[in-house]
């Protein structure tokens, strides 16, 4: 299993790189557009691979290599997206606010502290 795992976000990795850089190149604006486009499109290719892949035991592996591998290498924002779109669908409204809004603050922090810790030890 982490063999297919591994080989999903090796090519997801890669396709980032790809993708990211040639939509930015594209657009010429001073604005992450080639992130934005990633983190769409990797969350649109969550929502296919886990709507195909929800009810079937059958092609585990596959199901690894594309929404744990490929979607976890191309984008993690997909994983977030498709956890928030979960608890929606099950009704947990209040969850899914506090998971958004304490993913945001506590991942903008973290990048702060971290940018922080490094820029203290130079």
């Amino acid at each position: 299993m982490l063999f297919w795992i591994a080989m999903g976000g090796a090519a997801g990795s890669v396709l980032r790189y790809v993708a990211g850089g040639f939509a930015q190149r594209a657009a010429g604006i001073a604005f992450p557009l080639g992130t934005l486009v990633v983190n769409v499109t990797g969350c649109f290719l969550i929502g296919v691979f886990a709507q195909h892949y929800m009810n079937t035991q059958t092609h585990q592996e596959m199901r690894a290599m594309l929404i744990t591998g490929f979607c976890g290498g191309y984008t993690t924002f997909s994983a977030f997206s498709i956890e928030t779109v979960g608890l929606i669908q099950g009704g947990e409204y209040q969850k899914a606010a506090v998971y958004t809004v304490t993913s945001f603050l506590l991942s903008l922090t973290a990048t702060f502290a971290g940018i922080t810790a490094v820029a203290k030890l130079q």
